[in-house]
């Protein structure tokens, strides 16, 4: 099972999932996707909640108001860093979690210290925490499923951009060619044998002059 749930604090609306338990976790870190950032309470055990950023949008730019909710939510959903004050919470890039085969379910490190960063929570803020409850869905999702389709839509969009792209430096190399003709063929109407006889004296009547006086 994974929780969903939405916070108003930015727009479009921000979307936070979270696993039930440890071994949900373990599916969540398998199948996440390169939008998503994770939070979690530094140095005890805690949910692992995952913020799916808009693509493009940066990781290290989150929006104050998004920031505080994803942390008081995640201190919220930890035993012991629920009842302590001034908590630290980790986040990072999905991307830069590293799980190997000697760590415990649900245990996880990072691939790069410099990509995570940390927030300091000095209370529970219960209207925050209950706001994004009032949010919060229960669902079954095939995980597996959801990041390949995800994959799949990437792939195609990439391949029509890529075609979009060829396309169009095939219609520019085209028209620079035809302008290049053209300029390579601008006097060749002048040039011809008829314009080259109008323009000589060699064939005239001896006595074209005469129109001048």
């Amino acid at each position: 099972m994974v929780y969903y749930f939405t916070s108003n604090t930015v727009s479009p609306s921000a979307f936070i999932y979270v696993g039930k338990d440890k071994v949900e976790n373990e599916e969540l870190i398998k199948y996440g996707w390169e939008e998503d950032v994770w939070f979690h309470v530094d140095n005890l055990s805690s949910a692992h909640i995952y913020l799916r950023l808009p693509e493009g949008d940066d990781w290290e730019s989150i929006p104050e108001e998004l920031l505080t909710d994803c942390a008081q939510l995640t201190k919220a959903n930890s035993i012991e860093g629920n009842k302590k004050d001034n908590i630290t919470i980790v986040y990072t890039p999905w991307s830069n979690l590293k799980k190997d085969g000697s760590m415990a379910v649900g245990q996880v490190g990072f691939k790069s210290q410099k990509k995570v960063k940390r927030i300091l929570v000095p209370t529970r803020e219960n209207p925050i925490v209950n706001r994004l409850n009032k949010t919060k869905v229960e669902k079954y999702p095939d995980l597996s499923q959801e990041r390949e389709d995800r994959r799949k839509e990437l792939r195609h969009r990439d391949r029509a951009s890529q075609q979009a792209r060829q396309k169009e430096e095939a219609r520019v190399a085209k028209e620079r060619k035809e302008k290049a003709w053209q300029r390579d063929h601008a006097y060749d109407d002048l040039m011809s044998e008829d314009n080259i006889a109008e323009s000589s004296n060699q064939d005239r009547d001896p006595d074209f002059l005469d129109d001048f006086f």
